[in-house]
């Protein structure tokens, strides 16, 4: 159950916003002031701010300015100013959204539930797991377009970078050199697979122990290369 937090001066005001996310199965905290409001916001675990600009003690706009400092959590500016100076002094201060009292309580839950589904999707976004291919002591990171051999991490040019990563994709597959230049270079090698014998040794020089005994990428005499798993 996502739980929002309200922080509220006006009682009767708070009280029907609470009711109303309470009834689309939200759970909700209440503050009456910025310093309170501030203290919750940063202590408790919770998924949407709905901040009023005036409050007492510290203002919503300082308010918004620390939780931001501190949490990457969505906010919910609500005031009954109306002057575009005061909803950009709001957004400027790091709130998601703006809200100009008097309001419909039905409006605030559809924005409370649209900011945490944009929410979910960007953290869940940031969450996915790098793709990685691990073989035999090398590690690589496509994601971060980096590359590890036994826990090292070696520089690779783009290209160097793309001709690895293809050939790692598919071990024990045999290419030939226009197959690698079409694949990595997007185009026909128009006489120049030299390109790829020079990255292929390039890449030797970065992965192997032994250039003249290759471990991870052979070469098939008359035909190409591979990788070996």
């Amino acid at each position: 159950m996502s739980k929002i937090l309200i922080i509220e001066d006006e009682e009767a005001i708070a009280e029907v916003e609470k009711d109303y996310l309470e009834l689309s199965g939200f759970e909700v905290i209440v503050k009456e002031d910025g310093n309170s409001g501030l203290e919750a916001a940063l202590t408790e675990d919770v998924d949407v701010v709905v901040l009023d600009v005036m409050l007492p003690g510290l203002d919503g706009n300082e308010v918004c300015k620390r939780i931001r400092d501190e949490k990457n959590v969505p906010i919910i500016m609500v005031s009954a100013k109306k002057e575009d100076i005061d909803k950009i002094r709001g957004l400027g201060n790091g709130a998601d959204d703006y809200m100009t009292k008097p309001f419909s309580p039905s409006e605030l839950v559809a924005r409370v539930k649209a900011h945490l589904a944009q929410f979910d999707r960007l953290t869940s976004s940031a969450r996915l797991e790098n793709d990685i291919i691990e073989i035999r002591g090398i590690k690589i990171d496509r994601t971060a377009r980096r590359v590890f051999v036994d826990g090292e991490e070696r520089s690779f040019t783009t290209k160097e970078f793309d001709l690895l990563a293809f050939l790692a994709e598919h071990p024990n597959h045999v290419y030939t050199k226009d197959e690698l230049f079409k694949a990595i270079w997007d185009m026909e090698s128009i006489g120049d697979i030299a390109t790829v014998t020079v990255h292929i040794k390039k890449i030797r020089e970065k992965i192997e122990n032994d250039t003249s005994k290759p471990q991870y990428i052979e070469t098939i005499w008359g035909v190409g290369y591979r990788f070996k798993q």
